[in-house]
This record gives structure tokens, sequence and C-alpha cells, in this order.
């Protein structure tokens, strides 16, 4: 439009030249005239302005957030029709979308030496962390011919948004295979990790506080309680946070389903007063040793929120060095979403931990299904979902879409 009118403007100008009469001039004036208007009025009216957004810095995947707006006129004549822009990389985020400026409003008057403020309500639409900013002003009032803009530092500000928590009324930690009779249960706060068995003679190196001391007396030799091993009342969460192991776009990727899931369990074991640790490697290692209550759970939380698949170790390494400190019967969270060619590496690491005592609860992701691919066989019926059962884990496949509460409260 703006060639246009200058090229009409052009011809016009050339067209009065010929001749002598006043109206071409005229018009030849008033094309001009919009020309300048169109131009530099946009560029005077944001000259004196400036901007302000105010905001929390920590919030809550899917719940909204109120920014607050202050537009301010410093010169002494009223300014007209002018847009606020800010960069807002959550928004959008949810679908993958490229971070770019969002308009939060458009501002019909401002008087000379005034202000004006507005709030904004937006949802945060994916766990992460987010520099925001900076916040500027746009307008090509009154003829569209230009835009013209005025960015600056204002409004630079970060924003951690914490991963969705869905409730999960009760997951059940396995016992000993000796006590399998007894189902699934959950160690209350303050028992032990172990159950009286019977006694046997004493063995050098056994603790002196285990001695039986009226059997001992009564069959004049040492003898001392023998405990088993119940399920330790400890989760171990383990991600993938290698590269290739994350499939899928926005809120609907593999590692955004399994960073919901650790901090829905990291919620049930804090709540239930289990301790719960927390391990992955991606450029920086993920390593947040076992604890209770809502100071550690707030720990991994921040972590959790701002961790991303950007690795390069595979998850089978990974295993292998949680089975080194594992404790027998503790339960250990897998996520697999990795490539089918490194399946058997990880089954190997799996079964590795099993080995150890380890108890294994693992999220199987469908990776067709994030990858929006049709056909392939369901991931319940692959040889990995087989493989894990043969391993005595519990297996909960996941696909793209699914509801994780009604997944996790069966």
């Amino acid at each position: 439009m703006p060639l246009v009118l200058a090229g009409l403007t052009l011809v016009v100008y050339f067209a009065a030249l010929n001749r002598s009469q006043p109206l071409v001039w005229a018009v030849a004036a008033v094309l001009s005239a919009s020309l300048v208007i169109g131009y530099v009025w946009p560029y005077w009216l944001v000259s004196s302005l400036t901007v302000r957004r105010t905001g929390p810095d920590k919030a809550a995947e899917g719940k909204v957030i109120s920014l607050g707006v202050t537009v301010e006129n410093r010169g002494w004549l009223p300014r007209f029709m002018v847009e606020v822009v800010d960069r807002l990389p959550f928004v959008g985020a949810g679908e993958g979308r490229a971070p770019g400026g969002v308009a939060l409003g458009l501002v019909g008057y401002i008087p000379g030496l005034g202000r004006r403020c507005f709030q904004v309500s937006l949802v945060c639409e994916k766990r992460g962390l987010y520099q925001l900013g900076p916040v500027g002003l746009s307008t090509g009032f009154p003829l569209g011919l230009a835009e013209a803009r005025r960015g600056g530092q204002n409004g630079l500000s970060t924003l951690v948004v914490y991963p969705e928590i869905f409730p999960i009324a009760a997951w059940p930690l396995q016992g000993a295979p000796s006590l399998i009779h007894r189902g699934g249960h959950f160690l209350p706060s303050g028992t032990g990790t172990a159950e009286f068995r019977g006694l046997r003679e004493y063995r050098r190196g056994d603790n002196p506080r285990h001695v039986h001391w009226p059997t001992s007396a009564r069959l004049n030799q040492l003898m001392v309680k023998e405990y088993e091993p119940l399920a330790s009342p400890c989760l171990y969460l383990v991600l993938d946070l290698a590269t290739d192991a994350n499939v899928g776009q926005g809120k609907h990727a593999t590692l955004e389903y399994a960073v919901k899931i650790a901090s829905s369990l990291a919620r049930l074991a804090c709540d239930n007063g289990m301790p719960v640790r927390l391990a992955g490697q991606g450029r920086q290692t993920l390593d947040i040793d076992a604890g209770q209550g809502e100071a550690h759970f707030g720990e991994m939380l921040e972590r959790l929120a701002v961790i991303d698949a950007d690795g390069e170790t595979p998850y089978r390494m990974v295993l292998d060095k949680v089975a080194g400190d594992c404790l027998a019967g503790e339960t250990v969270v897998v996520f697999l979403a990795e490539p089918p060619e490194r399946t058997l590496d990880t089954l190997q690491s799996l079964a590795l931990l099993r080995a150890r005592g380890a108890h294994l609860l693992a999220v199987c992701f469908e990776r067709t299904s994030f990858l929006a691919v049709d056909g392939g066989a369901s991931i319940s019926e692959s040889p990995l979902f087989a493989s894990l059962l043969d391993l005595g884990a519990q297996v909960v496949p996941v696909r793209c879409g699914d509801d994780l509460m009604r997944l996790f409260n069966p």
C-alpha cells in the first residue's frame, strides 16, 4: 500500500506539471501529506511513551497468571491507538510454536502526562524456565502505511512454570519375594525396613544389639534375631534425558509426560512419608539424594521444572549407575521412550536392577502415537512389553493424549 500511494503521488505530480489546473496540484498535495503523516505520525506517537509489565515469577503448568501493564505518556500532547507487544515464550509452547511477539492489548487514548493501566490473563501452557521481554509498543495509526515500534530493556524477567501434578490415590510398593502373599503395601513413616523372621546362632560380625538374651541364657549360647528385608520405603525416579528419547511436540512430548508422572509420584511419596530420590543425565547431571518433606519435594520440583532432553548419554548407562546404589526392595521407576535399537541394552540394565533386588515400575511410551505415525504394533504387543513382564516389572503403557490420572488411579 505505501508503494502504491507513493507511485500514485508521483503520477499526480507529473500530471500537474503538464496542466495548470489547481485541483490537480491540490490532489498531489493531499497525497504527499498523507505519505508524510502516514510515516511520521506513528513514530511521534510512540516517541514519548514508556511501558512496564509486572507479574509473578513462578507459576504452575495449566494455571492462569495475571500480568499488569502500565503505559505512561511523558509528553504534553495525548497519544492514540498504541498496541503493547511483549515476548512471552510460554504462550504457544504447549503446541510447540516458536516464541514470538504477543499482543497484550490496544490502548486507544493516553492523555498528556497521563497513564493507562490494564490486566492481561494468560495460561501457562508448558512447564519450563522462560525469559520474558522486552516489552514494547507498536502503532500504525492513523493510516497504517508504516508501523512504528518502540522497544527497550523494560520488562526483562524470568518465569518458572512448574510441572502439572495430578493426584494419585495410592500406588502399591511390592514386598520382598518371600512376602509376596502380602501384596502391595506402603510402609508408614517411622517403621523399619525389615521384619523378624526367627532366631539363629551368633556369627562373627553380627550386630550385638540383635542378640536375644533370654534364648541365649536358656541354650547357653549366643542367639541372634534374624530379620527379613521388606520393600524399601524409598522411591527412585530415573528420567531419560537423551535427545533422541524425547519425541512429540510441545506439551505432548514424552519428556513432558515423564516429568508430570515423576512429579506426581514424588508428591505421593512425600505425602506418605517415603524417601524419594531423582536421577537423570542430560547436559547436567540430575542427582537428588533420598529425602522427605516439603523442602525436599520443592527442590525436586525446581529441578523438574527446568530439565530438558538435551543429553547424549544412553539410558542403560544411567540405569547401570542406579543399579550400583539402589537398595534391595527399592522401587525404581523407569521411563522407556528411547529408539528401538537400544532396547536390548536397556533390558540388560533392567535385569541387573532386578538382580540387585529392586522392584521395577516401567512407564512405556508408545513412540508412534507421539510421532503421529499411523500403523505399528501397540506397545502392549511389543517384545519390550513381554520382556518387562518376564522381569516381574509393573508396566504402565502410555499413549499420546492418555489421561494420566486415570492410568495411575485404576
